[in-house]
């Protein structure tokens, strides 16, 4: 009994000192430990909206190079439109270009051959008309040596 009665005097003596580690825990966590976990709280959830805003960002980041991209595209699509159309211009104005050449030399060499034509009647007309007075000279060198040698 004797060992009974030690215990009882020693758990009577742990008493206040249990009493004083239960005050002691109580009042940490009531003063320290509650403001520590409220602080850890809004701290995540702080972390946990600007994640979210971070995402949202992102998303609209991301929609803003999807539409830069689509307007350069189209860009780009109204540039060679715009390039094609001027080069179809440029075509067809060449094209105008060498036929309006193309009957200038015409008419140039029609007229060449109408000039030509008309040199060649009048060299045909001279030449039959040297010939005519060519043929009155023989004639006349061949009789007059016969008629003049009588």
């Amino acid at each position: 009994m004797d060992l009974l009665h030690q215990l009882g005097g020693l758990f009577l003596a742990a008493v206040p000192t249990a009493i004083l580690v239960f005050l002691f825990y109580f009042f940490l966590r009531w003063g320290f430990f509650r403001p520590l976990l409220q602080v850890l709280a809004q701290r995540q959830a702080r972390i946990e909206g600007s994640r979210k805003d971070a995402e949202s960002l992102a998303a609209a980041a991301q929609e803003k190079q999807r539409a830069y991209r689509e307007a350069l595209r189209k860009a780009r699509t109204d540039v060679f439109a715009e390039q094609e159309s001027a080069r179809r211009v440029v075509l067809e104005e060449r094209g105008k270009l060498i036929r309006q050449a193309r009957t200038r030399a015409g008419e140039e060499v029609q007229a060449a051959k109408a000039r030509l034509a008309n040199e060649i009647e009048a060299a045909r007309q001279a030449l039959d008309a040297s010939a005519q007075q060519l043929a009155e000279e023989v004639a006349r060198a061949i009789l007059e040596p016969a008629g003049g040698a009588r």
